[in-house]
């Protein structure tokens, strides 16, 4: 028996949504990894980037599709079998909209992930309690494995909850971070691995991003 047109929409949805968010996987993960305590699995899925245009497209085309399917006139033979009076939900115009809307949400993600961090917590006093002066060091770091803003502020989080720094710029056109902090609170090395710990990685000076 033939399949009806509204059955064979079923995978075209299912992989619609799947190509959205593997679209968006690499700065969906540095999110949750902060909401749920995973800072080194942030930077899992960045090998995912090179492809997103491809994944893009390919939810485009399938959800465009499943579209056409739902919207062009069909005859009541002409698939050899009835047509269902009441489809039921998951065949309905309005579930395949719902799908829609979420995968736009996903693929857009990058654009204003960023956006959904923790606000960065209010610097600590230049002086401590104990009368000593602040070792004042600003140390410019070359980052690796970045692919959009939200990486980023993963960075900038994961460095913001050292006792010590005073302001953390984290930028990822450039791949870069600047970070002032009292190196008498938290030295250089605990900087660093403040900076390997959410997954992403310090490249060399002369090192390619």
């Amino acid at each position: 028996m033939n399949q009806s047109p509204s059955s064979a929409d079923k995978p075209l949805v299912g992989a619609g949504l799947l190509a959205a968010l593997a679209a968006s996987l690499c700065c969906i993960t540095p999110l949750l990894a902060i909401v749920g305590g995973l800072g080194g699995v942030a930077s899992s899925f960045s090998w995912l980037e090179p492809f997103r245009p491809y994944f893009i497209a390919l939810t485009v085309g399938v959800l465009g599709f499943a579209w056409y399917q739902k919207l062009k006139p069909r005859l009541a033979d002409d698939c050899g079998c009835a047509v269902d009076a009441k489809p039921s939900v998951l065949q309905s115009k309005g579930f395949l909209g719902v799908v829609t809307v979420l995968a736009a949400s996903l693929l857009a993600f990058p654009y204003y992930g960023a956006r959904l961090y923790p606000t960065a917590p209010v610097p600590a006093s230049a002086v401590a309690t104990t009368g000593a002066a602040p070792v004042w060091q600003t140390v410019n770091y070359r980052i690796g494995g970045m692919t959009c803003d939200a990486c980023a502020k993963h960075v900038e989080h994961a460095v913001q909850q050292l006792p010590g720094v005073q302001a953390v710029t984290v930028s990822y056109d450039q791949g870069t971070a600047q970070v002032r902090f009292d190196a008498a609170k938290s030295p250089a090395a605990q900087v660093a691995q403040a900076i390997n710990g959410t997954g992403y990685h310090i490249l060399p000076a002369n090192a390619p991003r």
